[in-house]
């Protein structure tokens, strides 16, 4: 096939239909690929000739012929241009009935997105659905675990070893190879010997609790995603022994799921999606579970839309910063790009010294490292967002 060809067939499959001008006939699985986009993006001028156009639904209503559908699309299509046709499909065809067929399940290709979806049914999917969704839940979970848990770990093991360090430690608690390394410019030769002017060692109680951390996620419609990634987050920081770790998700009401952190799926069916906001209530709480404050990190994940006391809310954040709290206010932890928020609440935590801003789950570790070790955060250069 020519270059001009190429072109022409490529066009001919972006703006679909008999009469896009290119002349070029599709055939075989250019033909079936013409189909499956057809189904979900096709338009059918209303007197046949031009005009207005009306979006039509060409999957059917029966669970089945979507199921064949995603399998159609899961054969021509990769994995990232699936996920985006099974997004569109749910907005633009209201499949979100469908969602709780089980053979449509299997069909899917599990995302972040398809498990936000899941979430928002979950109250009204019959019991013959909600182990295939588990199922799904439970193997995007897996996915993102299998990403994030191991970098994580890593990460804040660092931070919670360099917050404990201590400068005159006791004999047995002298950690000698960065003691050593602090010290190489006082290396006598003709001793051969290192003199130590400063020791560098570990506390007593290394191996105990040494940081709090709260989670407060806002479980709102919009914030799916991050309800996703912060629950799989969660259960990580659960499985560390130096992490005390809780986790609450509010809407209007405030649900404590520290006692689920074990499997972040029973966390996330503890979810429920949508609703209005009570950031201030969310924070009265948090702030009533606060027994170390100086060894305490609250993270606030939330697009800041604030249906509450908007002053109260603030005032609460400011008596964490001042007894010792480290506060993380993050708009968003997805991969979705700038997110929409309340900038004006949003400018309000700056002026506390509290900084809003979306962080990606693969630079969250770095964040919660920061914040362990009471660094300035690794904020993204995003200006609009802060």
């Amino acid at each position: 096939m020519s270059a001009a060809q190429e072109r022409l067939r490529r066009w001919r499959l972006v703006l679909g239909g008999d009469a896009d001008g290119t002349g070029c006939e599709l055939r075989g699985r250019d033909a079936a690929m013409d189909g499956a986009l057809s189904a979900l993006y096709g338009a059918r001028r209303p007197d046949g000739t031009g005009g207005g156009s009306a979006r039509r639904a060409g999957l059917g209503v029966s669970a089945p012929n979507v199921a064949r559908w995603l399998g159609d699309i899961r054969t021509y299509f990769p994995t990232s241009v699936v996920q985006v046709m099974q997004r569109d499909a749910i907005e633009r065809l209201g499949l979100s009935t469908l969602l709780l067929e089980p053979e449509m399940l299997e069909a899917v290709e599990a995302d972040v997105h398809l498990v936000g979806t899941l979430l928002s049914l979950n109250k009204v999917m019959p019991e013959t659905t909600k182990e295939t969704a588990r199922a799904v839940v439970r193997k995007v979970v897996e996915q993102l675990e299998k990403r994030l848990a191991t970098r994580t770990r890593a990460t804040l093991d660092g931070a919670l070893d360099r917050s404990a360090r201590i400068s005159r430690p006791r004999h047995r608690d002298i950690d000698w190879d960065r003691t050593i390394r602090a010290n190489l410019k006082n290396y006598l030769p003709e001793h051969r010997t290192v003199v130590p002017e400063r020791l560098i060692g570990y506390g007593r109680a290394a191996r105990s609790v040494k940081k709090d951390v709260v989670l407060c996620i806002d479980q709102s419609g919009s914030m799916a995603a991050s309800v996703v990634h912060a629950s799989v987050f969660g259960a990580v920081l659960a499985s560390m022994r130096a992490i005390a770790t809780r986790l609450v998700v509010f809407d209007t009401a405030v649900v404590d799921l520290t006692d689920e952190l074990d499997d972040p799926v029973d966390v996330l069916f503890g979810t429920q999606l949508g609703g209005g906001t009570d950031i201030n209530r969310a924070l009265a709480y948090c702030q009533s579970q606060i027994t170390r404050p100086a060894d305490t990190v609250v993270v606030l994940i939330s697009d800041l839309y604030e249906g509450g006391i908007r002053d109260e809310m603030l005032k609460r954040v400011a008596a964490m910063k001042a007894s010792g709290v480290q506060f993380v206010a993050l708009l968003a932890l997805s991969d979705e790009g700038a997110p929409v928020y309340d900038r004006e609440h949003a400018a309000a935590l700056a002026a506390l010294g509290a900084p809003a801003f979306a962080c990606t789950p693969d630079l969250f570790p770095e964040v919660m490292a920061a914040a362990i070790e009471k660094r300035p955060l690794p904020i993204p250069d995003m200006p609009e967002q802060r």
